[in-house]
């Protein structure tokens, strides 16, 4: 079996029940969540050999971090401990034309306060056919960039394929500063998901992907694509596309390049009861897809119905299996119950 390692920061997640906003609340639904935390539950669901690597706080609320993973069998065997808390973020879910929002309370988690000896990569990597990151960890401080950078390097000398979720957060960094940083980092990367931050300079020093007329065409990102693969030797860049009719029906669908062709995936139209780590189930699919040999064109396929099918489940993290998945990709327009 194929063995995914991913590393972030896993947190707790508290949401407004149903689609009240914060102030309306009198208690909150409790889950864990975050970024690379969700692509190794959804990788593990699929079943593949997964392990997230984290520090968590030594207390109640660490440990139960712990078990969730657990709970969907995720390996937890490179998870340290320490520092004093467990990163929060509070989730008001928006209806119809009101936007969802998220205020996030992670300052000073244990995560956030790792150090790069604290993290034995040779060991962490033992075993390993694929290392999967956000630009969300870098993110969050230089300590985090360094260790992130070095896990990369890693990976790298050990012939390991290694994916990036660029994930851009504006309250974590500023644009300009994603840019410089991620682009460093692209420079171990094998797999990108997404084409921002990213740099693309022209002789004249400004990003090529600046001069595009907003917002941008299919055709402009195949040729962004096109650009992103000379100029860093990307065996695969990969994106998402929404079309939001409402703030909870999207049309979704996503695309992929192999530096040689372009494969844009149908169209498909979700009502969705939680949005909250699309992104991480597309990211999943792409893993899952690619690891397994999968042609581009099932590929694609495979990490929008993975993308997809997120909107319909509750909390941060798909946990469909392979047959769920394989199922609405043959017969997406079918409604009627399995039996």
């Amino acid at each position: 079996m194929k063995k995914v390692v991913t590393m972030g920061e896993i947190m707790l997640r508290l949401s407004a029940p149903g689609y009240q906003k914060i102030q309306q609340s009198g208690s909150f639904g409790a889950v864990y969540g975050g970024g690379e935390a969700n692509v190794a539950i959804s990788l593990s669901q699929l079943g593949l050999n997964t392990s997230f690597v984290s520090k968590l706080p030594d207390n109640a609320l660490g440990e139960s971090a712990k078990q969730y993973l657990n709970q969907f069998g995720v390996n937890t065997d490179h998870i340290i401990y320490g520092g004093d808390r467990l990163g929060i973020y509070f989730l008001e879910k928006g209806f119809s034309v009101r936007s969802s929002k998220v205020i996030y309370d992670r300052k000073h988690s244990s995560f956030s306060q790792s150090k790069l000896a604290e993290y034995d990569f040779d060991d962490i990597f033992n075993g390993a056919d694929w290392f999967h990151i956000s630009g969300i960890t870098p993110a969050l401080n230089e300590e985090l960039f360094i260790i992130t950078k070095k896990a990369l390097e890693v990976a790298k000398e050990k012939g390991i394929t290694t994916s990036c979720d660029l994930n851009f957060r504006s309250s974590l960094w500023s644009f300009e500063d994603a840019r410089k940083k991620m682009t460093e980092l692209a420079e171990f990367v094998d797999v990108c998901l997404g084409v921002e931050p990213l740099e693309l300079l022209g002789e004249d020093g400004q990003d090529l992907k600046d001069a595009y007329q907003k917002p941008l065409s299919v055709e402009n990102y195949q040729e962004i694509m096109k650009m992103l693969h000379e100029r860093y030797h990307f065996q695969y860049v990969a994106m998402t596309f929404r079309e939001n009719l409402s703030v909870n029906r999207n049309r979704l669908n996503a695309m992929v390049s192999d530096g040689n062709g372009f494969y844009v995936s149908p169209k498909v139209e979700v009502e969705f009861v939680d949005r909250v780590g699309g992104g991480d189930s597309f990211s999943a699919g792409m893993v899952y897809s690619l690891i397994q040999n999968y042609q581009p064109q099932d590929a694609i396929n495979f990490a929008t119905a993975c993308f997809a099918l997120k909107h319909t489940i509750e909390g941060d993290a798909n946990i469909l299996h392979h047959s769920d998945i394989e199922q609405f990709v043959k017969q997406k327009e079918s409604l009627t119950i399995s039996r």
